[in-house]
């Protein structure tokens, strides 16, 4: 039998011996995983290792290159120290402990908390592990939320990164001082706007005399800036220069918490609404004067109106150049609307440029949008009902079944503590033998209560998801009757759309849309 040791170092028991070596709790993992293999005498495939990964990262490589192996049926068995070493998540225990493993022929076994999906009897125990470990990635995102929204409140900053014109206080942690070099930048920024030069001439003007965007800023000086290096990332572009501009920690105020999770699952971030922002006053040294800031706001607010009727374009921030990758601006031309791309003219050669009409975009939206919908709508009702269905009474048989099981566990619970105190009356233990015993099932009913608790939930969440399916089709069949598109319907639907340079020889322009369902 061949067997796959996987190892990860989890960050709560780092112990960093050089940059260059294991970790010595890597090491530990290794020796004890090496010695069972041979004890067991499995031949080993290989030693895959995670160093400075947590439980929850889906982009582990050598977890990853694992579960390609596994695929490939490498080796027949996968040995960790623990399960939450393969993972912390519910999810990925389901889909490949209990799922793929098994129709790959992998088996799984975690020596210290006894997995082994040979062992039809543990699965329980199995799932029951990755619920805990699930509930313990929630609480810890929870209490990191808690920390940081206080540190914000406080006015400290926490960012990976000080924003450009500061730079962070070596003797004061979560305190800004003023980097002197890149402050006359920013000074140089505010001035020449409420001198009346426009943000795209004031990027132009900064390209031309060489001087480096802010994220070339960071590579320049040594800090660990994680973006690809390529010509337009280190050009100034018209949304650099129109952020600064805004950006109320130039006047000394702290302003944070822009941006949230979605959720301890995922990476990706969404904007918070500008009311929920937390904003601290007098926190550091101001680069702007206020009689400047005040002339910079007031000339902006004048500006502030893209169309002539100041309403907002349906497309407003929302179309990226396919080349780029940076935000396509508006422009107008014989009373027709235009996207063009923002850094095709930040400097020459910057990027080749994608152009699109507005209305021609609208076009495009719509049809793809109805395609999608038609396709769903027209998609048989008794096969949706019948699929759904059994999902539903599936789902919920499972865990009626586990509700079940947990029940019986916590009356067994409360049954064995009645029964100690009975042993404790009759003095047939003593009260420091009660105790010691009694805490234990304690421990184990609570446990099961928060079990019980949480799938509760689960049937609740399903029956309320079989309520909103009627909701869901009328909302779709709206999108059937839209002649045009508005602001909101794109921001509901659309995360983003890359858009092209036009083909010199088919006229057309490639489009890409990242719908958010």
């Amino acid at each position: 039998m061949k067997v796959a040791i996987y190892c990860r170092l989890s960050e709560e028991d780092k112990n960093k011996l050089s940059k260059e070596d294991d970790s010595e709790s890597i090491q530990n993992q290794k020796s004890m995983l090496i010695e069972y293999a041979v004890k067991k005498d499995w031949e080993i495939f290989n030693i895959y290792s995670d160093d400075d990964y947590t439980g929850a990262d889906r982009n582990r490589p050598a977890f990853n290159q694992l579960l390609k192996d596994a695929e490939s049926h490498k080796f027949d068995i996968v040995l960790c120290k623990t399960q939450s070493r393969f993972t912390r998540e519910l999810e990925i225990v389901e889909k490949y402990i209990h799922g793929l493993f098994p129709i790959w022929n992998i088996r799984f076994v975690s020596i210290v908390d006894n997995a082994d999906t040979e062992n039809k009897g543990n699965k329980k125990a199995r799932q029951i592990n990755g619920l805990i470990n699930e509930w313990y990635l929630e609480d810890m995102s929870d209490n990191i939320k808690s920390v940081l929204t206080n540190k914000r409140h406080n006015g400290v900053h926490i960012g990976a990164f000080a924003l450009y014109g500061y730079k962070k206080d070596p003797n004061q942690k979560g305190h800004l001082i003023i980097d002197e070099e890149a402050s006359q930048v920013v000074r140089e920024v505010f001035t020449l706007f409420s001198q009346g030069m426009g943000k795209s001439a004031i990027a132009r003007y900064l390209n031309e005399k060489g001087i480096p965007n802010p994220t070339e800023y960071k590579r320049l000086h040594g800090l660990r800036y994680k973006q690809p290096i390529t010509k337009q990332s280190t050009l100034w572009r018209y949304f650099a220069v129109a952020d600064m501009l805004v950006n109320e920690i130039y006047i000394g105020n702290m302003v944070q918490g822009k941006y949230g999770s979605i959720s301890y699952k995922s990476k990706k971030n969404k904007p918070i609404p500008k009311e929920q922002w937390i904003r601290v006053e007098g926190t550091h040294e101001p680069i702007i004067d206020m009689t400047l800031w005040n002339t910079v706001q007031q000339m902006i607010k004048q500006k502030a109106k893209p169309f002539s009727n100041g309403e907002i374009g349906i497309f407003a921030k929302k179309v990226k150049c396919m080349n780029c990758g940076y935000i396509m601006r508006s422009t107008k031309s014989h009373e027709r609307r235009y996207l063009k791309c923002a850094t095709k003219n930040a400097c020459k050669d910057a990027c080749i440029g994608s152009f699109i009409s507005v209305s021609v975009l609208e076009d495009y939206v719509l049809s793809e949008l109805k395609k999608l919908t038609e396709k769903y709508l027209n998609m048989d009702e008794l096969e949706k009902n019948v699929v759904f269905n059994q999902k539903l009474e599936e789902n919920i048989q499972n865990i009626e079944t586990q509700l079940k099981d947990y029940q019986s566990r916590m009356c067994n619970c409360s049954n064995g503590i009645k029964t100690l105190y009975l042993d404790k009356v009759k003095g047939i233990i003593t009260e420091n033998d009660f105790i010691e015993l009694s805490a234990d099932l304690h421990k184990d009913k609570s446990t099961y209560e928060k079990l019980i608790s949480e799938l509760s939930m689960q049937l609740a969440e399903i029956e309320q998801r079989h309520n909103n399916m009627t909701s869901d089709r009328e909302q779709l069949e709206k999108y059937l009757e839209l002649e045009h598109l508005t602001h909101d319907i794109v921001n509901q639907l659309i995360d983003y759309i890359s858009v092209g340079k036009r083909d010199p020889e088919t006229k057309e322009i490639p489009i890409e849309i990242n719908w958010k369902f």
